[in-house]
């Protein structure tokens, strides 16, 4: 290099970095400067924290100090766009090889290219497009396995890939086996302590997936989840979540497969709620009318499927919600990621979980080993939990909106397994247990109620109460059948509501 990495932070730049943005800089620097020209180096940021700013500059500065080019793939023509526009804020004259573009009888004209990587393994295959004097590759949401057939043809360049979270898509090809060094940034607790990004309040809704299968590439199947997340308790459940926590917020909806996503879309939309659906069926025109809507629209609420977890950001986001479970760590920060960006009164936004995620793979905000899940990703997720001992371990803890409600009550908590050992040991039968929560519950509606109707109206608020109490008697009496948990339920129910008659 001409410039030394501190006279390169001299450097006067068109947006100014961060100081925690110029150490990470400095640390790839050094790099660079010191590893063979076609090592390849993996760089980990979170969601929200400036990658796109990062390797812009590092663009500019390579090209300041360097008689190479500058190749910038992604995997989303919207990232594409993104990329281009950031680049030309720092006065890096780019060109985007879309599509559209065949040849480039123009590339002596640029220093630097964006391109998507199925357009450019097309041509590059093809032998229709020709990059010369490439010295550098950046790469772009990284983790995804796309990127591998591409690296063939840039065996002489210095390699960097950016990524969120160095964990491959494809649990057969780790990223170790393409990248010799991974440098971590600081993690999202930092970012949030020194106010770069806002902090997530998440909730977490008890969902059973024992019906939920895995798929080849080591996630649930858009087959089981449509099966579980279309039911008409899950869509109620998903309704009475957004109405308890989220009502008049943004909220951003996650779902796996585009029937749930309509269906979610249509049960709003039945609801009197401002809503809108997007997949990636829709049209360019669609979408840019949608998103234009969203942000917008202050109470704006937006289902989707998995095609807003990159490449979009939405810092009036307030609300966003798993309405599915996934077991891909990648995937649940991406979604959660989506509703971290700051604003002058954005500190916090909510989380609602509707799929174990939280449980499964620990708060958004801890800290990650990022160096030993990239040195050991087998490991890593060999130990993540299972769903029966998720389910098994949970515990429910009534929300303080919900809590507000019953107010009037002083002791809300029921320890069903002491309840049923207690019925066991004085000789009485073990629906005993039931009867007893039955009662608690009653009293609880009646004391916090003028009406019987105004009861029975609290009794919808006791639903994720009811559930769990049933689950954990289940576990107790040695029987969890579907069958038998569902009848158990329709039951508890309603002798809950027959109860209050004649208490008012």
């Amino acid at each position: 290099m001409s410039e030394t990495i501190e006279q390169l932070n001299q450097t006067e730049t068109k947006k100014d970095l961060y100081d925690y943005q110029l150490a990470d800089l400095n640390k790839i620097f050094e790099v660079m400067e010191t590893a063979p020209d076609n090592f390849n180096l993996l760089y980990q940021l979170p969601t929200g924290g400036g990658k796109t700013v990062i390797f812009s500059e590092i663009v500019r500065r390579y090209i300041k100090n360097h008689n190479k080019k500058v190749v910038i793939l992604t995997h989303r023509i919207e990232l594409c766009k993104q990329t281009s526009k950031m680049l030309t804020n720092f006065d890096v004259e780019n060109k985007v090889i879309n599509s559209h573009v065949k040849e480039l009888p123009d590339q002596d004209q640029y220093k630097c290219f964006v391109a998507m990587v199925e357009t450019l393994n097309n041509r590059l295959n093809d032998k229709k497009l020709r990059l010369e004097d490439i010295g550098l590759v950046i790469i772009d949401e990284a983790h995804y396995n796309s990127f591998r057939k591409l690296f063939k043809f840039f065996e002489n360049c210095f390699i960097l890939g950016v990524t969120a979270t160095p964990l491959s898509s494809n649990i057969k090809l780790p990223m170790k086996d393409n990248y010799q060094k991974l440098i971590v940034g600081d993690d999202i607790s930092t970012l949030i302590k020194n106010g770069f990004l806002a902090n997530a309040n998440l909730y977490n809704f008890d969902v059973e997936l024992n019906t939920l299968k895995i798929g080849i590439n080591g996630d649930y199947t858009v087959k089981s989840s449509e099966t579980l997340y279309t039911n008409s308790y899950m869509l109620s459940k998903l309704i009475f979540a957004y109405e308890e926590m989220s009502k008049g917020k943004k909220t951003l909806i996650f779902n796996n497969g585009i029937n749930t996503s309509k269906e979610v879309y249509y049960s709003f939309k039945r609801a009197g709620y401002k809503v809108k659906h997007l997949d990636n069926t829709c049209s360019k025109q669609e979408r840019k009318e949608i998103l234009k809507w969203f942000k917008n629209t202050p109470d704006a609420i937006l289902t989707s499927v998995s095609i807003l977890t990159t490449g979009f950001d939405e810092p009036t986001v307030e609300s966003v919600i798993l309405n599915r479970a996934t077991r891909s760590l990648t995937l649940y920060f991406q979604m959660i990621g989506r509703g971290s960006r700051i604003l002058k009164d954005k500190k916090s936004f909510l989380v609602l979980d509707l799929g174990n995620n939280a449980v499964r793979f620990g708060p958004w905000e801890q800290t990650v080993d990022w160096q030993h899940i990239f040195k050991y990703p087998d490991l890593y997720l060999e130990n993540l939990r299972n769903d029966e001992d998720i389910e098994r371990d949970f515990v429910y803890v009534m929300p303080d909106s919900i809590r507000e409600r019953f107010k009037n009550s002083e002791n809300i908590d029921f320890d069903v397994k002491a309840e049923y050992e207690k019925a066991i040991a004085d000789g009485n039968k073990s629906m005993v247990t039931i009867e007893r929560s039955i009662e608690q519950h009653s009293k609880m509606c009646i004391a916090n109620a003028e009406t019987i109707f105004e009861a029975r109206d609290l009794t919808k608020y006791l639903m994720d109460d009811i559930s769990y109490r049933i689950k954990q008697y289940s576990y107790c009496m040695m029987n969890s059948t579907k069958n038998y948990k569902e009848w158990l339920m329709e039951e508890y129910i309603r002798k809950l509501r027959l109860s209050f008659n004649g208490k008012f």
